[in-house]
């Protein structure tokens, strides 16, 4: 079972490094396979922690909807091109397939085969009974089939278009046969009938056929060489050889070549829809250049997907990865308000009222007796700091200051120093678009059916946002618009001050019950305020409650 940590979408520092920090203390205690993840672009500053305490960012899944590669089968059994048919039957009857994909030398699927292709060309009507004699192979597929031994001649290895002969008649009539055949490319099956042979090579047929595993005569075979006929015994009885032989025909030749395949990376929602009405017994999995990865059967739509999820620093499906609903989510951490997240069964899921996810993730370390890896604690230090600007948010609680002093003591680093330099890296104003600005740390809510986005970024002076407001004023509206939102807010935080500037554009009839002191249309100055979660977002769901 693969097991994912992951924070919301457009994650901040305190979501990034929770998920890495949590996934080691998996792995720590035991858990395999788990992978910390990101479902947003990382910045400036979350890049810094990343490389000052030598750690990787986490992977990246922008969708994590099961998939066709999750279910597929990969260890598939296939049929070679050029391979008889009796091979493929053999495995087909040994997995009670109904058919196989059929490749190349480059494991390019190019066709399928199936057991009723087979059974119709070993078996053919009345009305096609004449074409039981002919057989569109090599001689040397011929040769294998039968499992025959060579005794004369060289096996011709290009398939070709040959016909089956049965010698069962008196040599009279055999000679009358013989004037019938197209020599070239008779094949001639026949027990240890000396006189037969000798007529046989004589004529020129292509190659014979000794049933029954019979001696073969020396004379017989000198005329052979001379004629350049091609002598092969098989142990099998003449009926045997006779199936076999029409079943040395290469799968290239009974292959359907117009068949659906599917992609690895598409959504198994989607293969479903597409496969639901299709007749087809099984449907190749091909990457890019048609190479064959794997195979689905309709059944294959009924396994449990071995990916389970587990959230940090957010609760809520709206703020989650694409495809979350999909997955089971068996643990959650989170400082956030609880929303709407339903589960199959009980979860682990610890949500507390502390200033940052970091400090949760920590305290876990301490309850399972793990010791804080200096790396994890420098950068849930940066999380802890990042979240509570230094612990200097109304969201700071005594358990984060016992956690930050934890910390500093594994790391040697002083808060005030590590808080110094996260927030001297890149201004989100100066290095971020204002479309990004807008998106970079923000999260979509949903009130009593209201849908609504809060976004903030944080920096070390408002002196660079007279510049850069109207932009953002107009960011904030696109985002809104294309997300159709009641309202789109973003809230720009000086945290020296500690004081902020609200963006706000939406529905006037909510706009019109904001009523902090508006500074132009659409800003307005929230002294004192710096905390989203804690002073913002309950002043937002008031106000949504007045109007």
């Amino acid at each position: 079972m693969e097991t994912i940590v992951i924070g919301h979408r457009n994650p901040d520092m305190d979501a990034i490094v929770s998920a890495v920090a949590y996934a080691e203390l998996k792995r720590l205690t035991g858990t395999p396979d788990v992978i910390p993840g990101r479902c947003g672009n990382t910045n400036e500053r979350i890049d810094y922690v990343l490389g000052k305490f030598g750690l990787p960012a986490p992977a990246f899944f922008n969708d994590i909807r099961p998939r066709v590669g999750d279910v597929m089968e990969r260890d598939v059994i296939t049929a070679h091109v050029g391979s008889p048919v009796y091979a493929a039957m053999l495995q087909i009857g040994e997995n009670r397939f109904r058919g196989l994909p059929v490749v190349d030398d480059d494991r390019r699927c190019i066709g399928l085969i199936s057991s009723f292709k087979i059974s119709q060309h070993l078996f053919p009507s009345v009305d096609e009974i004449s074409t039981t004699r002919e057989v569109h192979a090599s001689v040397a597929n011929i040769c294998a089939t039968v499992q025959g031994q060579p005794l004369a001649g060289e096996l011709c290895r290009k398939s070709d278009r040959h016909i089956l002969v049965v010698a069962a008649m008196y040599t009279a009539s055999f000679r009358k046969r013989l004037a019938e055949l197209d020599l070239a490319r008779t094949v001639l099956i026949v027990g240890d009938r000396f006189n037969i042979q000798h007529l046989s090579i004589e004529a020129g047929v292509k190659a014979l056929i000794i049933s029954g595993d019979s001696e073969v005569g020396e004379d017989v075979l000198a005329a052979a060489r001379a004629r350049g006929t091609i002598v092969i015994r098989t142990r099998h009885d003449t009926a045997t050889t006779i199936l076999l032989a029409r079943s040395s025909v290469t799968a290239e030749r009974m292959l359907y070549a117009d068949f659906e395949s599917l992609d690895p990376d598409m959504p198994l929602e989607e293969a479903r829809r597409q496969v639901a009405m299709s007749s087809q017994f099984t449907f190749p999995v091909l990457d890019a250049e048609g190479r064959l990865e794997g195979i689905l059967s309709k059944s294959d739509f009924l396994k449990p997907v071995s990916r389970q999820l587990i959230l940090v620093d957010h609760n809520e499906l709206s703020q989650a990865v694409s495809g979350a609903d999909a997955l089971p989510i068996a643990e959650i951490l989170d400082h956030h308000r609880i929303g709407a997240v339903s589960t199959e069964a009980p979860i682990l899921f610890l949500n507390r009222p502390v200033g940052s996810t970091s400090t949760i993730v920590a305290t876990c370390y301490e309850q399972a007796g793990v010791a804080i890896p200096r790396p994890i604690a420098g950068i849930l230090m940066a999380g802890l700091i990042s979240d509570t600007l230094n612990l200097t948010s109304p969201t700071t609680t005594d358990v984060d200051r016992r956690i930050m002093d934890v910390l500093a003591g594994i790391t040697g680093i002083e808060p005030a120093q590590l808080a110094a330099e996260i927030f001297s890296v890149g201004s989100p104003l100066l290095t971020m678009t204002p479309d990004q600005a807008v998106t970079a740390d923000c999260k979509e809510y949903e009130e009593a059916g209201i849908r609504f986005s809060v976004a903030q970024i944080e920096e070390l002076t408002f002196a660079h946002f007279p510049e850069k407001k109207a932009a953002l004023v107009d960011a904030v509206e696109s985002f809104r618009a294309s997300r159709s939102l009641l309202f789109s807010a973003l809230l720009v935080t000086d945290i020296n001050t500690q004081n902020s500037v609200l963006i706000v554009r939406g529905d006037p009839r909510f706009t019109r019950h904001i009523d902090y002191p508006e500074i132009e249309p659409h800003l307005w100055r929230l002294d004192g305020v710096v905390s989203r979660k804690k002073q913002l977002m309950p002043y937002l769901t008031s106000v949504l409650s007045r109007m």
